[in-house]
């Protein structure tokens, strides 16, 4: 007996009103994802995988089609989804602890401040930067900031953790050690977790299967890639992999030919 995708996107496509008339961003984009799963959603810039993970998280609505979670259709933002951007976006004005309690306040306002302080810190160790709980934002580097956004958002105790590009502005060193970050809290909690990323070796690292998008405008799922990298993953181990070369040559070429498509459609 198959087992049911609880998160599906069914039929999900998206057109945008222009000064030029309509742009349909996305058709008929089709996808399951599991309990517990860790998906990559690959491709261009432009794709339209940003505006897949914004309709997940309720911040905006398909145009047909739509996310079904547990065989019901939802359109709107849940406790059962969290987000982080490619941008941390946290408050300015509160300490690092501050803004993950913030979240466990929106989740559980009836718990006290001492319990709540006492929760974020613990969500701060998860992600390895408790140390810094009592600084503003503005104090910390950018990838620490971001860590405080990761721990922001598993305070939330969300079923989906919904990660757009979040490791984007960071330089390769800094974006190294978040991967894994993510890697370890991921193997500790086993959200389910969809994010959208550009960086071919990054979902290699992370993900367990790979979700890949054509080039738009009318962007769909072009194939769906399993990831046989044995668990628990560590890079060293992924790129020593006799099968490591050939899944990034497979995702080149098919990045690279539906490059190709959308220029000759031009």
């Amino acid at each position: 007996m198959m087992r049911r995708a609880p998160l599906e996107l069914s039929g999900l496509s998206k057109t945008f009103l222009t000064p030029d008339g309509p742009v349909v961003a996305l058709e008929n984009v089709q996808a399951e994802i599991y309990d517990g799963e860790f998906v990559c959603i690959l491709g261009h810039s432009g794709c339209g995988k940003s505006t897949v993970l914004s309709i997940i998280a309720g911040l905006q609505q398909a145009t047909l089609g739509g996310v079904v979670i547990d065989g019901r259709e939802v359109t709107e933002t849940g406790s059962d989804r969290a987000v982080v951007f490619q941008a941390p976006a946290l408050l300015p004005w509160l300490t690092a602890r501050d803004n993950v309690a913030l979240a466990i306040w929106s989740r559980s306002r009836r718990a006290s401040r001492r319990s709540r302080l006492e929760q974020a810190t613990r969500y701060l160790e998860l992600v390895g930067i408790d140390d810094v709980a009592g600084e503003l934002p503005l104090q910390l580097s950018l990838g620490t900031q971001q860590c405080v956004s990761l721990a922001r958002a598993l305070a939330m105790e969300p079923r989906f953790l919904l990660l757009d590009e979040p490791f984007s502005m960071l330089d390769s060193m800094t974006r190294f050690a978040l991967q894994d970050t993510l890697l370890r809290v991921w193997e500790t909690n086993r959200k389910t977790v969809v994010m959208v990323t550009h960086d071919i070796d990054e979902a290699l690292y992370l993900a367990d299967r790979l979700i890949l998008m054509t080039d738009g405008p009318s962007s769909r799922v072009g194939e769906v890639v399993a990831v046989p990298f044995a668990r628990p993953r560590r890079r060293a181990d992924v790129l020593a992999d006799a099968d490591h070369l050939g899944y990034r040559r497979r995702v080149m070429e098919f990045l690279e030919h539906h490059a190709r498509q959308s220029t000759s459609a031009a």
